[in-house]
């Protein structure tokens, strides 16, 4: 059965080279240059007999070489399948790229309005195959997979070191179609607009792929795992999201008390201190925020995968935040206050998702007058805040903020008012957290609060 899976994903990881390969045909024939890094086997092609597919498997070779001084022999035996599995990727991605350049070899744009279209359908076609790349998920491209190596090896963050890469790799080929063609050829504008818009696109398209996942992953084995989480974590959590101004931490302090749970907010940043050793100001400042959404997804190519490789203090951040809120829920039932909580607990068996929303003028009275926000500031603050909060929900989750479809309660705090809400959501956890009949001890009668 895991046979049936594992041929599915490397047939749909086959299918996303070929799709690659085909972006970076409509990239390269555009003719504004192509995109970092493919940049030194394009110009190489140019003034040599061998073709850029040939170069490619050249040059992806010659990374599989120098992978081996910077990896121990431990490492090379415990991870020997995906070492092995980037020579046949490499002869065959070669030969894809050749392939998709001789199917469009008709295409050559000569009005610049048109080269720019061609070089948009060659970013957007090679962001569909690199996002269903990593949903395939069991291999990686001898590119990647060398920067991966450099990661362990020198404990630097995956993202700027790829990005390094890719950009050493367009400066080599600059000085190739120097010294070999008198000018610089194969490197243009299209060379950075590609490495700025793939990424993006990247993220916002994977998401759809979703629909994958019963195709490529054993529902089964699945839910035998997903299974032991559901016994050793019982208890019900509430997790609230919240607009800037909408009372969302009101609240949670409503409902702690009600309900006698503890509320988790504020203490997130001292936990998550201890437990990511990042500096508790720095947290303060930038947690839950992406300081540059674009800039995050062009260091990850809006890779998951390569995410996870990164070292970044807003990553590690995420993950010991993360970690922190499956600890609490595992030891009681509580209320957690934003933290992408709802997504991380989404497998949970007792879960109540709230979404607090409300209308501009309320959000703004409770800023002035509560939150101690000045007048002058506060529609600003609140665009800022609420902004912050949809790029990091969004970059972490792939998951649209404040989709109705997503919460079990969207409260509209400006009209019903916070005791309203609390009493909503305190009569859901009352049905929600009573335990069966049978699962009280011998005697024993439940009774609600």
């Amino acid at each position: 059965m895991q046979n049936k899976y594992l041929f599915r994903r490397y047939l749909l990881f086959a299918i996303a080279l070929f799709i690659n390969a085909m972006g970076i045909a409509y990239i390269t024939k555009a003719a504004l240059g192509t995109s970092p890094i493919t940049s030194v086997t394009y110009v190489a092609s140019m003034f040599t007999p061998l073709t850029m597919g040939q170069w490619t498997i050249i040059l992806n070779l010659l990374f599989v070489l120098l992978e081996l001084p910077f990896m121990t022999r431990r490492q090379v035996r415990e991870d020997l399948r995906m070492y092995v599995s980037q020579i046949v990727i490499t002869f065959f991605f070669g030969l894809c790229i050749d392939l998709c350049m001789f199917i469009i070899q008709d295409l050559n744009p000569v009005v610049y309005i048109s080269k720019i279209a061609n070089l948009l359908i060659g970013c957007v076609i090679l962001a569909v195959g690199i996002a269903l790349e990593v949903k395939a998920d069991v291999a990686m491209m001898a590119g990647e997979y060398f920067v991966r190596v450099l990661v362990k090896k020198f404990h630097k963050d995956f993202g700027y070191l790829k990005l390094a890469f890719d950009w050493s790799l367009a400066a080599l080929a600059v000085i190739l179609s120097l010294c070999f063609m008198g000018g610089i050829y194969g490197v243009r504008e299209g060379t950075v607009i590609a490495a700025l818009l793939v990424g993006p696109i990247v993220h916002f398209v994977t998401p759809y792929y979703r629909f994958l996942d019963n195709w490529i992953t054993d529902k089964q084995a699945i839910s035998a795992a997903s299974a032991v989480p559901a016994q050793e974590s019982p208890h019900t959590v509430i997790t609230i999201a919240r607009e800037f101004g909408s009372g969302g931490h009101l609240l949670g302090e409503m409902l702690a008390k009600e309900l006698g749970i503890k509320l988790y907010d504020k203490e997130f940043i001292h936990l998550a201190a201890e437990k990511s050793g990042i500096d508790e100001a720095y947290i303060r400042r930038n947690e839950q925020s992406i300081p540059s959404f674009w800039l995050k997804c062009i260091l990850t190519d809006g890779n998951e995968s390569s995410r996870q490789q990164s070292l970044s203090p807003d990553d590690v951040l995420f993950v010991a935040e993360s970690n922190i809120i499956r600890e609490l829920v595992a030891k009681e039932p509580c209320i957690i206050i934003g933290r992408c909580a709802d997504y991380i607990l989404q497998d949970s068996p007792r879960l109540i998702k709230v979404f607090c929303y409300t209308d501009r003028e309320s959000a703004y009275r409770r800023c002035t007058t509560e939150y101690g926000v000045p007048a002058d500031k506060a529609k600003a603050e609140i665009a800022r805040v609420n902004r912050n909060r949809v790029a990091h929900y969004e970059y972490y989750t792939g998951e649209k903020w404040g989709d109705p479809h997503r919460y079990d309660l969207m409260l509209n705090t400006g009209s019903i008012g916070l005791e309203a809400a609390c009493e909503l959501v305190a009569g859901l956890y009352r049905s929600t957290a009573l335990p069966p009949e049978s699962a009280l001890p011998s005697g024993k009668h439940s009774t609600r609060r």
